[in-house]
C-alpha cells in the first residue's frame, strides 16, 4: 500500500487500539498509551462515542432511513455502521469514507467484500468536489440519507468545520439526517494531550460546546439536542447534565426538512 510505513501512528489505528482492536503496530499504541496517561478516560470516552453511534444509527435506520455516508469512518470496529444499520434494514446501503490505506483495505475486506449495500471509497473527507460523486455512485442522494461524522470535527478548526458539514448537507435530499460527535477535554492534562497529539499524528482542535452546536449549522435538532454521548438518547424530553470529567464525547443528531 503507498504510503503506509507501520513506524508512524495512524488516527485511526490509535483509535482502533482504544477501542479494543486489533488493527494497530507498536506506534500506534505507543503514542495512545502517552496520550492516555495525560486524559486516562479517552479509552472509555472513545467506547462511548461508539455506542451513540450505534444507538444513533439504529434510531435513524428505524425512522425508514436506508442510507448512511460515515465520513472519516475509520476501522470498521464492530458494531460497523452497516452491521446496525443492516440488523434494522437488511437491505440498507452504506459509503464509508477515509483516506487511510490500512483503513480503506479493512473496509474492502470486512465491511464490503460479499455485501452490495456497502461502498468503500478512498478519499480525503474535505474534498467533497471528488467524494460526494463517488459517494452518488452507491448511495441515492436524491433520497433521504443519514450523514455520520462521529469523533472527526475536532480535526477541524470551526469555520472549516462548519463549511464541511455544510457541503455535505447540501448534497442531501430533504427528510435526511446528520449525526455528529465530537471529543470535549479540559485541564493541563488536556493541553498536553491536544499538544502531543497534534505533533505527533493530527492537528486537533479545541473546541467548546457552543462551538459544536454551530456545527449543525440551521438544521433542525432531534431531541433533546446536544449532549453527553453516554447519556444521549432520542425523544428523551431534555439533554441530561454533563458530568464533571476532563474528557467526554458531545453529540447530537438534526434532521434536514
Amino acid at each position: 500500500m503507498a504510503n503506509f510505513d507501520p513506524r508512524i501512528p495512524s488516527i485511526a489505528r490509535v483509535y482502533d487500539y482504544w477501542l479494543g482492536g486489533k488493527d494497530n503496530f507498536a506506534a500506534d499504541r505507543e503514542l495512545g498509551d502517552r496520550l492516555a496517561s495525560f486524559v486516562p478516560s479517552t479509552p472509555v470516552t472513545l467506547r462511548e462515542n461508539k455506542d451513540f453511534l450505534a444507538r444513533a444509527v439504529t434510531w435513524v435506520a428505524e425512522q425508514g432511513i436506508s442510507q448512511f455516508i460515515d465520513a472519516g469512518s475509520g476501522m470498521p470496529t464492530s458494531p460497523a455502521t452497516h452491521e446496525t444499520a443492516q440488523a434494522v434494514l437488511p437491505g440498507a446501503r452504506v459509503a464509508y469514507i477515509d483516506n487511510d490505506p490500512v483503513v480503506v483495505r479493512h473496509l474492502e475486506v470486512l465491511a464490503a467484500h460479499g455485501n452490495p449495500g456497502v461502498t468503500v471509497i478512498d478519499g480525503d473527507v474535505s474534498d467533497t468536489g471528488t467524494v460526494l460523486p463517488a459517494v452518488a455512485e452507491g448511495i441515492d442522494l436524491d433520497e433521504p440519507a443519514a450523514l455520520i461524522m462521529g469523533s472527526l470535527l475536532h480535526f477541524y478548526a470551526p469555520q472549516a468545520a462548519r463549511d464541511l458539514v455544510a457541503r455535505y448537507v447540501s448534497a442531501l435530499a430533504p427528510g435526511s439526517y446528520v449525526i455528529l460527535s465530537m471529543g470535549i477535554a479540559s485541564g493541563d492534562g488536556a493541553e498536553k494531550f491536544f499538544s502531543m497529539y497534534s505533533e505527533a499524528a493530527a492537528k486537533l482542535y479545541q473546541h467548546t460546546p457552543e462551538d459544536f452546536a454551530t456545527f449543525f449549522g440551521p438544521l433542525e435538532l432531534v431531541p433533546p439536542g446536544i449532549g453527553d454521548a453516554r447519556t444521549w438518547r432520542a425523544g428523551w424530553p431534555e439533554a441530561l447534565a454533563l458530568p464533571d470529567r476532563e474528557g467526554w464525547m458531545i453529540a447530537g443528531i438534526a434532521r434536514l426538512s
